[in-house]
């Protein structure tokens, strides 16, 4: 049996932190959205575990999300289960772009079919969320409303398809060191009117979208990498409506009002700029 499924990036439209929780987590209100650039997973029966990232054999003990989603879902029904998986990898790492979690949340759902397990979305929902706060999010597509750690969320109709460049800079930042950054640097909720946005972006309004929104992360992760800001000034100088730092960083999106203005903004960056939609 051979299963084929991709994993879709997301950008985080408003992202404000509203506390360190008692659990350790700290408390989110989000608006994500996936786009249209994904990593690529290949789930073929085999008597082992294994997992080929780019044509390269994982090492041995890899912490990678795809081999945790496999050895959680045998933990759970109690036997040993094998899989050749094999991932080519699109989404920049430690970017805040969820590559990770949904490579993650398409390994639950793969291997659930290819070892014919029967598990509930609801429960499947549950393991993804002590794997990654994303996963529950990564396990569907479009834009969606999501709290708590980032297991909460509602899913809903976006009105059409926007068009984004995407920038990483630097080597990545590790969200832990972001989240700390936040702890020790005195920030405060951004008091994100998540309403509204959910509205702008129903409307396709980038305008009122650059008003009302922002991500309570970008302050600690510029003090961290400043390269964040410069990434920011480039896609509004290139004609981005609406530029910022998506997750815990460092990529940074721009949203277009139409594709052809990010195609051109596309060339004008360079080699190191994606071109992606919203879906």
């Amino acid at each position: 049996m051979r299963i084929a499924r991709r994993a879709y990036a997301k950008i985080n439209w408003a992202l404000d932190v509203l506390g360190q929780r008692d659990d350790g987590y700290h408390e989110l209100d989000m608006l994500l959205e996936t786009i249209t650039l994904f990593d690529e997973l290949v789930f073929e029966s085999d008597s082992v575990l294994s997992l080929i990232v780019n044509g390269r054999p994982a090492p041995a003990g890899t912490k990678n999300l795809v081999i945790k989603a496999a050895d959680k879902l045998m933990e759970i029904t109690g036997r040993k289960r094998g899989a050749r998986i094999h991932l080519t990898k699109r989404i920049p790492i430690r970017a805040g772009l969820g590559g990770g979690s949904s490579d993650c949340a398409a390994a639950l759902l793969a291997l659930n079919q290819l070892w014919r397990l029967e598990i509930p979305m609801r429960q499947l929902m549950e393991i993804g969320a002590q794997l990654g706060a994303d996963v529950p999010f990564c396990m569907g597509t479009g834009l969606a409303r999501v709290r708590g750690f980032g297991e909460r969320l509602l899913r809903m109709q976006a009105r059409r398809r926007i068009p984004l460049v995407l920038l990483h800079p630097g080597g990545g930042l590790g969200t832990p060191v972001v989240f700390r950054a936040w702890d020790e640097g005195g920030f405060t909720p951004l008091g994100i009117d998540m309403n509204g946005v959910q509205q702008a972006l129903m409307q396709g309004d980038l305008h009122a979208v650059k008003t009302l929104s922002g991500n309570a992360l970008e302050g600690p992760a510029i003090r961290l990498a400043p390269e964040i800001w410069e990434a920011r000034e480039q896609l509004l100088a290139a004609g981005a409506v609406y530029a910022q730092m998506s997750g815990s960083g460092t990529a940074v999106f721009g949203a277009f009002p139409d594709i052809g203005l990010a195609r051109e903004a596309c060339r004008s960056l360079g080699r190191r700029a994606i071109l992606a939609q919203t879906c």
